[in-house]
């Protein structure tokens, strides 16, 4: 079951030149999802091959670096002959922001548009895992991040001790791994637990789009195997970040320590930092070690915690 995050524009407030504004590409087994989709998002997935059938986009709040490049990647869907419906998820305003742009685009779209205005805490549901909305702290503006959070993974089977048990490979071990009990020729009855490790947790990522640090954005993130989280500042801006409703590097890495997470992440970089970000880096990391920064175009695998490490493969991965 693999999990990876594609960072598809990683600037605040405008494009420059090295980087798109914002939007993340979440892709589970197959399943595309997008986490905001700011302006040439859909030339960003041409640029970088994210697959155009995607099936959700998950807004964290309507300022346009986040929200403006839907109208482009709806006309584009519609002119692909698309018939499938697409998801809309976001926090209130949502719907009266739909209605403003009824009209921009001249064609009528191909397929159904479901809009959904979700409340914080209230998770959307999906097969073996869910997206919770949390709420942050963006200024006046109504905003969320979101967790994908994964079910438990059944525990390891053990095949050296089933077969010292006698029982032959085939049929019977996937019963035992599904947790059913079986019983052997010789009448011998055998439980699940005996074969059957305790479950696992699964994978959670967590993308808090625009916000100051915050304890819900700490409680979302917990244990989490990713954190991607703004940076528009360096510790030079601290009181400009509290001005704007952002967060500097340092004040991301300290979310991600308080968390327990994995790995974090940097993004939503300051135009003065597009060319380097690197002094944001080097700023989280005396809080938090395994920081990273953003690119346009970076993969992320996202691993299952009891398997290999974390691996982010680029263009230019820093």
């Amino acid at each position: 079951m693999t999990l990876s995050v594609q960072f598809l524009g990683t600037s605040a407030s405008r494009p420059t030149i090295e980087r798109g504004v914002s939007a993340v590409a979440i892709v589970r087994d197959g399943e595309t999802m997008l986490v905001d989709c700011g302006e040439g998002t859909q030339r960003q997935m041409m640029r970088y091959g994210v697959s155009f059938a995607l099936g959700d986009i998950f807004f964290t709040h309507f300022h346009t670096d986040h929200y403006l490049g839907f109208l482009g990647l709806l006309r584009t869907l519609t002119l692909q002959a698309r018939t499938e419906p697409l998801r809309l998820w976001g926090p209130k305003g949502l719907n009266a922001l739909l209605k403003k742009t009824d009209g921009l685009g001249s064609e009528r779209l191909s397929f159904p548009l479901e809009l959904t205005e979700i409340t914080p805490g209230e998770p959307v549901k999906r097969d073996g895992y869910v997206m919770l909305p949390f709420p942050v702290n963006h200024r006046h503006q109504l905003a969320v991040g979101w967790a994908l959070i994964e079910e438990e993974r059944r525990g390891r089977f053990d095949p050296e001790l089933a077969r010292s048990m006698g029982i032959p490979e085939g049929p019977l071990w996937g019963k035992i791994h599904r947790g059913e009990r079986i019983t052997l020729e010789d009448g011998r009855v055998v439980e699940s637990s005996v074969l059957v490790g305790p479950t696992r947790v699964g994978r959670r990522v967590v993308i808090t789009g625009d916000t100051r640090p915050c304890d819900a954005t700490v409680a979302a993130s917990t244990g989490a195997d990713v954190i991607v989280h703004e940076a528009t500042f360096g510790d030079d801006e601290a009181a400009r970040a509290v001005e704007t409703g952002h967060s500097t590097a340092r004040e991301a890495a300290d979310v991600a320590a308080r968390a327990g997470a994995r790995r974090l992440v940097l993004t939503h970089f300051s135009a003065r930092y597009s060319n380097d970000p690197s002094d944001l880096a080097r700023e989280a990391r005396e809080r938090f070690s395994a920081t990273q920064c953003a690119r346009d175009g970076m993969i992320l695998d996202v691993p299952f915690a009891d398997a290999d490490p974390l691996d982010a493969s680029a263009p230019g991965n820093a």
